[in-house]
């Protein structure tokens, strides 16, 4: 086991360093300069100041020095936890605007993949020896699924929101509030965060339904499942092994499924405008915000690892032919 953790943390470490690498030509990659996009909304005309602020923000930014050195100081500065300056937003701190963002993307995305794994799970396994349910989920979940993301946001917006008029379509909450610790404001959030967990929360859904149900119709025809029935074995019990085995695949495809869920996120926040990190990646975008757009990038793929991290680990925890075989690997 400890030999298996190495092994993957080393692993899960030269992929943080190439995603690290990638996040930071990435954005230099965008065409135009921050720091004379910087310039031009400081309405500045005269050339000798447009040239002295030139030369000031990039000394500010470190773009004054050759890309290598860039690139070195930009682990120099991540190593010490300092994710520069934001160019839109100058003077804060690219954390200190992540960290006003970050908590509605959790909001979202935590329980929308969480509850959606759950119910897709518990529906896919009843919908297998249920022909009712089956002839029903099937195609409400083969809908589901081929929906992207963006356009049921969209769908779900235009009915629930305009047409019904049940929730609101834009923001984390309502512009009149001022974001304190209050019941009210917290029952305001729950408002505005119904829909967009809604779109990520159904596509999730289908997907996860009909994987399960798949499975646990093979795992219920194999041999072991037949040999069981033949010795007399309940059925509750045979659908328990069935069950079990066929739970290891979707944990795989849970951690497969992150990235996904991630994108589709993002794109779900820009939709509603939601305060997230999926508007904040598209404002820093507009704004050829490098270190912003650098932050955001990186929280995201911290979370990717982490989370793979621990399904790889929750995966050892849960199959025991997996321990078996790393026991005997290492005998």
């Amino acid at each position: 086991m400890r030999t298996y953790l190495l092994r993957k943390t080393a692993i899960y470490v030269l992929t943080f360093v190439a995603a690290v690498s990638l996040n930071w030509v990435l954005p230099r990659l965008m065409p135009g300069d921050p720091v004379q996009t910087m310039i031009n909304r400081a309405a500045v005309a005269h050339p000798e100041s447009i040239a002295a602020m030139h030369t000031y923000y990039e000394n500010v930014f470190g773009l004054d020095v050759p890309l290598w050195q860039q690139y070195l100081n930009y682990w120099g500065a991540l190593l010490r936890g300092d994710l520069g300056t934001s160019v839109w937003l100058f003077p804060t701190p690219v954390s200190e605007v992540i960290g006003g963002a970050v908590p509605y993307t959790l909001a979202l995305m935590l329980p929308s993949i969480l509850l959606s794994w759950i119910a897709g799970n518990s529906l896919g396994a009843l919908a297998a020896r249920n022909r009712w349910l089956d002839n029903t989920l099937l195609p409400v979940g083969y809908v589901l699924t081929a929906m992207p993301y963006m356009w049921l946001a969209i769908l779900l917006a235009w009915s629930l929101g305009i047409v019904a008029g049940w929730f609101p379509v834009a923001g984390g909450y309502d512009f009149s509030m001022v974001p304190t610790w209050s019941w009210a404001f917290f029952l305001d959030l729950l408002h505005h965060w119904v829909l967009p967990f809604l779109s990520l929360f159904l596509v999730q859904l289908g997907g996860w339904a009909i994987g399960m149900r798949n499975l646990i119709i093979y795992e219920l025809e194999a041999d072991y499942a037949n040999y069981l029935s033949a010795l007399g074995a309940p059925r509750r019990l045979v659908r328990g092994y069935a069950f079990r085995n066929a739970m290891l695949p979707q944990l795989t495809g849970l951690a497969l499924q992150i990235g996904t869920v991630v994108g589709g996120a993002l794109v779900t926040e820009v939709v509603f405008a939601y305060p997230g990190l999926g508007k904040l990646i598209l404002s820093a975008i507009q704004n050829q915000d490098f270190f912003l757009l650098q932050g955001a990038l990186l929280f995201i793929v911290i979370g990717v690892l982490i989370a793979n991290f621990v399904i790889d680990i929750v995966y050892v925890a849960v199959d025991p032919r997996t321990r078996t075989g790393m026991q005997g690997a290492t005998a």
